[in-house]
């Protein structure tokens, strides 16, 4: 099998895809709310952290390799705080940040452990600048060795065919972190990386 990351780790990761905010409310429940049938959670602890192609990205960074992140947010109080995040933890970010739509963040509620409800923000139809991310991706195609195109469907990816022609083009190896069961959209990819369930 191919060596992708050296023992050195002297090798540039391009990572592209959906970026996504993870918020979580954690606290205590301890009555029911007399408004309506549904627990009333006392709020202890806010955690944010990056997911979606954020999390591929800190993850990936954590291995103490050179990495890039480029992806689509929205020009928001979200997008500052998932850049700051990540480049702290040495991760360039390289945002188109878009007008019209929020970052796409998921407010997770916890309580004993237990994820009562999800809040999702996200726009219902993104139109993503389709030429302006390819020609990010294009330009930070230089001296990369490895890219990784994280698809969580959000619309990052939408001309996926095309970064993946110039990306092998360019010699890269290419992972695909995909969504959903059609995988004939990644023909090119070195390798697929499906949840169990896909």
């Amino acid at each position: 099998m191919k060596q992708i990351f050296t023992p050195d780790n002297k090798v540039r990761v391009l990572i592209a895809g959906d970026v996504i905010l993870d918020r979580y409310l954690h606290g205590d429940t301890t009555r029911i709310s007399p408004e309506a049938p549904v627990p009333v959670v006392h709020v202890k602890e806010t955690e944010e952290r990056p997911g979606g192609a954020g999390n591929v990205a800190l993850n990936i960074s954590k291995l103490g390799v050179q990495c890039c992140l480029v992806g689509i947010t929205g020009k928001d109080d979200s997008a500052d705080l998932l850049e700051k995040y990540l480049t702290d933890e040495n991760v360039e970010c390289q945002f188109i940040r878009q007008d019209g739509f929020p970052t796409v963040t998921k407010l997770r509620v916890l309580s004993q452990h237990q994820q009562l409800i999800r809040l999702d923000y996200e726009a219902a139809v993104i139109q993503v600048d389709v030429e302006k991310i390819n020609a990010l991706f294009v330009q930070q195609l230089q001296d990369t060795e490895v890219v990784v195109l994280s698809d969580y469907a959000k619309g990052s990816l939408r001309d996926i065919n095309n970064l993946i022609q110039q990306a092998t083009a360019s010699g890269c190896t290419v992972l695909i972190d995909p969504k959903g069961t059609d995988f004939s959209r990644y023909q090119g990819a070195s390798v697929l990386t499906p949840n169990l369930k896909e």
